[in-house]
């Protein structure tokens, strides 16, 4: 994800919006706003949020001067086991260096805000996709054209706000693929540029597994019961 802006700046915004949220006697006597209050501090989380809630955050990313590129991948089990080992971790870091892959030409460096999870943000497995993305990158331009320095910043969605938003975006087109629902997908639409359905197999002809703003998902991407 690509934000345009000073950084401090929106970090300071969500966390204003966060402290509006806890502080607001309508929304701070919800379940789900309680907890994470008593648990040290009201943050958002977009499958745990209550609509009202969403609607808090929503309307400031819809505002905000930002894009998204976002990689889907189909829990399909032979692909897990055959290309991933069976392996959590290998399934992520092949989506990480495929959502990364087109931006190592460029001079300068990239700043990865990486939400921790588990033994999948360990310094190994984010180094591994690293290689495996300037691989297939250098395949596509040439080693020496590769210019950009990486550096991984992991961190607790807790406390990184700048995490609320890629959550927020990222799960509007997730509710697309689960449940075939546009709502959220429409209302981001103009902040998402590319999604990438990865296991399409069958779309990858004319590369019709990837969808923008002139081929817009639909509900018709609406991914039925697990292929085995």
């Amino acid at each position: 994800m690509r934000i345009d802006g000073a950084l401090s700046e929106i970090r300071k915004e969500v966390h204003t919006l966060q402290k509006q949220v806890q502080a607001d006697p309508l929304l701070n006597t919800i379940p789900s706003v309680q907890k994470r209050i008593a648990s040290g501090g009201f943050y958002f989380h977009a499958c745990k949020d209550s609509p009202d809630v969403r609607s808090v955050i929503l309307h400031y990313i819809r505002d905000l001067p930002c894009e998204a590129e976002i990689v889907v991948a189909r829990k399909i089990s032979k692909f897990f086991r055959n290309k991933h080992h069976g392996r959590e971790e290998e399934l992520y870091g092949d989506l990480l260096a495929h959502l990364i892959k087109n931006r190592l030409k460029r001079a300068g460096t990239l700043v990865l805000n990486v939400a921790q999870r588990g033994s999948s943000t360990r310094e190994k497995v984010l180094l591994a996709a690293l290689e495996l993305a300037k691989t297939r990158a250098a395949k596509k331009w040439g080693k020496e054209n590769l210019k950009t320095r990486t550096v991984f910043n992991i961190q607790n969605p807790r406390t990184e706000p700048l995490l609320t938003i890629s959550d927020y975006l990222c799960w509007a087109v997730q509710r697309v693929f689960e449940k075939g629902e546009m709502r959220y997908y429409n209302y981001l639409a103009e902040k998402i540029r590319l999604v990438v359905d990865l296991y399409d197999i069958d779309k990858y002809e004319g590369y019709r597994n990837y969808y923008d703003k002139k081929n817009p998902l639909t509900p018709e991407n609406k991914i039925g019961p697990p292929v085995t």
